[in-house]
């Protein structure tokens, strides 16, 4: 088959996979590099003759990720990072539901290739065009210098929202030409993935470019105030030593990339350094910022005002989101009630909810240590809850709100992490068994395959129509405060009412703004 496309920039050709096209590596945006360093994205610039679309572009700057998530292929980094990547059944006139993938890695690290397979089960499954993208991350997407060069540079602080807009508009511009429907686009992503999907369902840049959206382990609850970001914009520029815009300006790449670490007193995901962050400017100083214009409140929000009327939504989390990142910590090995409430910080009445969850956890068959707690307390605050908020919040602006659980376990470190962090990853793209490293995190074998078909089935199912509703999982209901019906994804599939009701109750007191961090 000749798999070459026409874009507005030029022609593409890509690889032909028997039946599954790929394109790698377009262009979105202009290189975001030299003077157009902290600069809002603009248009891809144009080309001559067929461009080869058959290697994946370069990463946002970025350390590599020790972590025991697999499938996470690095390559190259640049600056020059805003490329996306194309599956697609055909090159027809077939009006297909899209679906966009926004990857996470805690706004630090990750790209629009990992955990995802050569060929695509999702694309074959679905009868959908997939979609994945960089967009950049760190400092480089993150900082906002625009109150304290006095516009010289006019970084937002959202630069990275408004590369992952002008993804959003490329394929406005162009996708039909890859089979896809562009009045039918899907937003998903997990963890800052998730985060970014939540934040885009508040941005005003964003509105009209998707239909849907599928928020997994991250909410709408995710920004720094508007005071954190000039703490951060700050200390940001007294490690430059200087708040010149051409000094600025003249820093290297990895100059650049060094402010991570440095702010952060080492990195998380990193075995090798200490990581100290300071309580002023959070554990994740480098994410979407209230600033007022891009991005004009909380996400959450503007969503209850109605930011994202009509869009579709199914959100979720997986069980256990945090014990992976808990129990895999030796300095967390000792951890008692006052270290607990020290890492707790400023979240009201912890000490009431510390034993909530410590009654709660014994009643269960669990010891109850600190360290338990915080695995169970981290998980809901900082991704379950914030996604039943999102759905209850949306509930007033459109009818198709679903909720859904993932209760997969994870066969790594004897069982241990459970339905972890990322676990749905691997069946969701098919890379469950891509590596050993990958098939001992995830799982192998048939259960695992048919609950990777199940799982692909629902998404695919939701992008199509906004209805979760299939054969895997039977015919779902809408989330209401009521019934409170969830999507229960794991080793058995089923919808079920309010599950873990008792945990969100907990919560109800606690106001938007305590939740959705860390």
């Amino acid at each position: 088959m000749n798999a070459i496309a026409q874009t507005q920039q030029g022609q593409l050709e890509g690889l032909d996979l028997d039946g599954q096209i790929v394109f790698k590596g377009i262009p979105y945006a202009a290189p975001p590099v030299g003077p157009l360093r902290w600069q809002a994205p603009t248009s891809p610039n144009g080309w001559s003759g067929v461009r080869a679309a058959k290697t994946y572009g370069p990463s946002s700057m970025q350390y590599p990720m020790n972590i025991i998530l697999p499938n996470n292929p690095l390559g190259e980094v640049s600056e020059d990072c805003l490329y996306l990547n194309v599956w697609t059944p055909a090159l027809d006139d077939t009006p297909r539901p899209v679906m966009v993938w926004i990857h996470g890695g805690g706004f630090l690290y990750g790209n629009g290739q990992e955990n995802i397979a050569e060929r695509q089960s999702l694309v074959d499954r679905g009868d959908v065009v997939l979609v994945t993208i960089n967009y950049r991350l760190g400092p480089f997407g993150f900082l906002n210098l625009a109150e304290a060069t006095e516009g010289a540079i006019p970084a937002s602080g959202n630069e990275g929202l408004l590369d992952q807009v002008a993804a959003l508009q490329w394929i406005q511009d162009n996708i039909t030409h890859f089979g896809g429907n562009p009045q039918n686009v899907t937003l998903f992503g997990e963890s800052a993935g998730g985060m970014s999907v939540g934040a885009l369902l508040g941005l005003p840049a964003a509105r009209g470019l998707f239909h849907r959206a599928i928020p997994q382990s991250g909410a709408s609850h995710t920004a720094n105030p508007t005071e954190r970001m000039r703490v951060i914009t700050e200390k940001t520029l007294e490690l430059v030593g200087s708040r010149r815009p051409e000094d600025l300006m003249a820093l290297t790449s990895q100059q650049c990339l060094d402010l991570e670490s440095r702010l952060l007193g080492g990195l998380p995901m990193q075995d090798e350094t200490a990581w100290h962050p300071d309580p002023e400017i959070g554990s994740q100083p480098y994410q979407p910022c209230i600033d007022g214009t891009v991005l004009p409140a909380l996400p959450i929000h503007s969503v209850a005002q109605g930011s994202a009327a009509g869009i579709s939504i199914l959100v979720g989390s997986t069980l256990d989101e945090n014990k992976a990142f808990v129990y895999a910590e030796p300095s967390l090995a000792d951890l008692d009630d006052a270290g607990l409430k020290q890492m707790l910080g400023q979240l009201p009445r912890n000490g009431e909810i510390i034993q909530a969850y410590r009654d709660l956890l014994v009643s269960q068959g669990n010891p109850g240590t600190a360290l338990d707690i915080l695995a169970q307390l981290g998980t809901d605050r900082q991704f379950r809850i914030p996604g039943i908020r999102l759905a209850e919040t949306q509930l007033s602006h459109c009818d198709q709100v679903y909720n859904y659980l993932v209760t997969w376990p994870s066969p790594a470190m004897d069982g241990m992490m459970g339905a972890t962090h990322g676990i749905e990853l691997g069946p969701l793209f098919g890379s469950f068994d891509a590596s050993p490293e990958a098939a001992d995190f995830f799982g192998s074998g048939p259960e695992m395959e048919t609950f990777a078909a199940a799982i692909q089935d629902v998404w695919a199912a939701f992008a199509r129509n906004g209805d979760p509703s299939c054969d895997a999982i039977g015919t779902c209901s809408p989330y209401s405060t009521q019934e409170r019906a969830t999507l229960i994804l794991g080793k058995e599939r089923k919808i079920e009412k309010a599950p873990l009701d008792e945990i969100r109750t907990l919560w109800e007191s606690h106001p938007d703004t305590s939740i959705g961090e860390w």
